[in-house]
């Protein structure tokens, strides 16, 4: 009698399909990306992105423990200085923003999380751009990367068990591993962003972040269009000793996750980033979507492509969904 092969069979309880999955999702699976913003005297709302906040120096401590209680895998942290100049100075500074918090979390949660620090200029310069400047206005390359080496053994030394360089400067990887060896931070992670593209869904974090770039960073992010490339920059970093590679966006480059993932000898993450939280959030709010089941869904669909980690703005709120069951 047809059908004799019958799938739904695998779909008929709860229990069924639990027992058959393929994929999960873990608290421990997700990263927590926060923002904290210099001389703030209470947590300010990012219109942009309904629910995530500039924290101050008191409610990043907090919100961290929270993180840690609800079983997430890691922070990632992001600094928002009251003053930039030209080449990013309190990026280095051991009293800036970033490194401040870096002491503050590392001080509350210890070894109890992994902490993580986004290595990159874009939130201390007063043009906006990853890098310095050369004098055509184009980001000089080489020069920024004697400047990351510096950031990355400040941040080490405030805190951070991993680096994130996101600045996608070639070379980026060998010159940070260099640096913090010869500093004697030879346990520091380094989180490649490998594979980060020039974005529109972006739009959202520079709000976040209180961008002051203007123009684009098509020179030294990645094309859209591309897929080849992103092969190229995962070779390239795991050479230069990258502990864990980046994907970034996450949602619409799916196909890229799965080519990056089949053939990486590391770790791999996705960076579920600000416009893909804002486009759930915004649908979400106007009954379009039930948002518990869409956000799950999300995070499901970046681990089934290959992730391993998922950086995500839900990571502590979908952390208790899942522990709920």
């Amino acid at each position: 009698m047809f059908p004799s092969h019958r799938p739904r069979r695998l779909r008929t309880t709860p229990a069924m399909r639990r027992l058959v999955a393929e994929t999960s999702v873990e608290p421990r699976h997700l990263v927590l990306p926060m923002f904290v913003r210099e001389g703030a005297g209470e947590p300010i709302p990012i219109a942009s992105m309904p629910g995530v906040v500039q924290h101050t120096r008191d409610s990043l401590r907090k919100a961290a423990v929270e993180a840690v209680e609800a079983g997430v895998g890691g922070l990632m942290l992001f600094g928002v200085p009251e003053t930039r100049d030209a080449t990013g100075s309190g990026a280095v500074d051991e009293n800036g923003v970033l490194n401040v918090a870096l002491r503050d979390v590392r001080a509350e949660v210890g070894d109890a999380t992994v902490l993580m620090s986004d290595c990159c200029l874009d939130e201390f310069t007063d043009h906006g751009h990853c890098g310095v400047l050369a004098e055509d206005g184009s980001v000089d390359n080489d020069a920024t990367l004697r400047i990351y080496a510096d950031m990355a053994v400040a941040q080490v030394e405030a805190g951070a068990h991993m680096v994130g360089p996101s600045g996608m400067m070639d070379g980026q990887v060998g010159v940070i591993r260099a640096a913090l060896d010869e500093a004697g931070h030879t346990d520091a992670g380094i989180l490649a962003y490998s594979v980060k593209y020039a974005s529109a869904f972006y739009g959202p974090f520079r709000d976040a972040v209180e961008s002051a770039l203007t123009g684009d960073r098509k020179t030294y992010q990645q094309d859209p269009a591309n897929f080849r490339e992103s092969l190229r920059e995962l070779d390239l970093d795991l050479a230069e000793g990258a502990d864990a590679v980046m994907v970034k966006p996450a949602l619409p480059y799916l196909d890229v996750l799965r080519a990056v993932a089949e053939v990486s000898t590391v770790p791999v993450f996705a960076y579920q980033v600000s416009g893909e939280y804002a486009m759930v959030e915004a649908a979400a709010a106007n009954g379009w979507l039930d948002r518990r089941r869409t956000v799950l869904e999300t995070l499901t669909s970046v681990r089934r492509a290959g992730a391993d980690s998922v950086l995500t703005y839900w990571a502590v709120e979908a952390a208790h969904w899942l522990r709920e069951g």
